[in-house]
């Protein structure tokens, strides 16, 4: 019950901000227009008072700062309390996470992929950043389950690519029929760094950036 009232003062407090700002926005809007007819329309002989209506105008934008700040605050408090908090709390831990990108560290690369069933063959690409396949490989005998694949980093002219880049795997295991099989590519490996990137925690893996969001699984490292 706790947090279903805790989140309705948020949505509640969310919407009164928004009304504010709204209604700030249209009395700002009204405030420059009445501002213009006025000069307009001022008697030369008695002109109005330029200190008077440049206060106000400082009064009103001070008011909108304040709306924009107070939705930052919140926004970086979220995400202090919350997200990031969590994420730093994994830091030297194994994990799993969705996500089938790496980077080469050390002259390698490692994935991890989960079969449905067992395959009699798979067919495996490392794909670079920009869509180009660097290696092939043809693994027989797959069983089902968790499985890993691992790149030397040699692409497919025999050029040894330099660590730092970011590999993706692409996988297609079929069984004796050469009906395609269920699976999935996934992440495992200790977590090294925590930053956030767009306002969104993410962990470094063995080289790469995945999202806190795509964590699966957290457990010690053997």
């Amino acid at each position: 019950m706790a947090v279903t009232a805790a989140t309705g003062s948020q949505a509640a407090g969310q919407d009164i901000g928004a009304l504010g700002k709204a209604q700030l926005s249209s009395s700002y809007d009204t405030f420059l227009k009445l501002l213009t007819t006025q000069i307009q329309n001022q008697d030369p002989l008695s002109p109005l008072d330029s200190n008077q209506f440049t206060q106000q105008l400082v009064q009103m934008t001070g008011v909108q700062q304040q709306l924009y700040s107070n939705d930052l605050l919140k926004q970086l408090v979220g995400n202090t309390g919350t997200g990031m908090s969590q994420a730093v709390s994994v830091l030297g831990r194994e994990v799993s996470a969705d996500s089938a990108t790496t980077g080469l560290a050390g002259g390698k690369a490692t994935w991890a992929y989960n079969l449905g069933r067992d395959a009699a063959s798979v067919k495996v690409e490392v794909l670079d950043a920009n869509g180009r396949t660097m290696a092939v490989a043809s693994p027989s005998g797959v069983s089902a389950g968790d499985n890993t694949f691992t790149w030397s980093g040699t692409d497919l002219t025999g050029l040894k690519r330099p660590d730092g880049g970011e590999y993706t795997l692409r996988i297609t295991p079929m069984d004796a029929s050469g009906a395609t099989i269920t699976s999935r590519v996934f992440q495992r490996g200790v977590v090294t760094g925590v930053e956030q990137v767009n306002g969104k925690p993410v962990l470094s893996i063995g080289g790469a950036k995945v999202p806190w969001t795509a964590v699966t699984s957290v457990r010690q490292p053997a």
